[in-house]
C-alpha cells in the first residue's frame, strides 16, 4: 500500500477527520474509531511505514516516548486502572501503517489475556525455538 491509499496518512495530512489527541513532527495520535474499549487510542508515525521493522532506529526511541506519554496519561485523563500497549505488525494490522493501540483498562473489564488461543511448548520445541531466534539475531 502507498501513502496515496493509506487512511493513516490522510489522517494524519488531515485529509481525513479523526479525534486527534497528540499530534507533533513524529506522530498523530487519535481514539481508534471502532475502540475495544472507550479512549482506545492509536499512535501512529507521521512518515509512512508499514510495520515496526521499516521504522528508522533513530526515530524509534523518540516515537516510543510518545507511546510511553499516551500510556501513563490514559488511567487518570479517563479513571482508568491501567493500560494495554500493542502492536499487530503484518498479521491482524487492519490498515498497513505502523500504528500502536493503547488501550485503558480497568480491572474486570472483560479482557482476558491475549485475544488468541495459547499452548505449551513441546518436549524441546522451546530450546530449538530459542537457538533459532538466537542466531537470527547475531547475524
Amino acid at each position: 500500500m502507498s501513502e496515496r491509499d493509506c487512511v493513516f496518512c490522510d489522517i494524519v495530512a488531515g485529509r481525513t477527520p479523526a479525534d486527534v489527541v497528540l499530534a507533533d513532527d513524529l506522530v498523530v495520535a487519535f481514539l481508534d474509531r471502532s475502540p475495544l474499549f472507550v479512549g482506545h487510542v492509536l499512535v501512529v508515525p507521521r512518515l509512512h511505514q508499514e510495520t515496526l521493522a521499516d521504522m528508522s532506529p533513530s526515530d524509534l526511541g523518540e516515537f516510543f516516548e510518545r507511546v510511553q506519554h499516551v500510556a501513563a496519561v490514559l488511567p487518570t485523563a479517563l479513571g482508568a486502572d491501567g493500560t494495554f500497549v500493542a502492536i499487530n505488525n503484518v498479521v491482524s494490522q487492519s490498515v498497513p501503517h505502523l500504528h500502536v493501540h493503547v488501550v485503558p483498562r480497568r480491572r474486570g473489564d472483560g479482557l482476558r489475556g491475549f485475544f488468541w488461543p495459547r499452548r505449551k511448548y513441546a518436549v524441546g520445541e522451546a530450546f530449538e525455538t530459542a537457538r533459532a531466534v538466537r542466531e537470527a539475531l547475531q547475524r
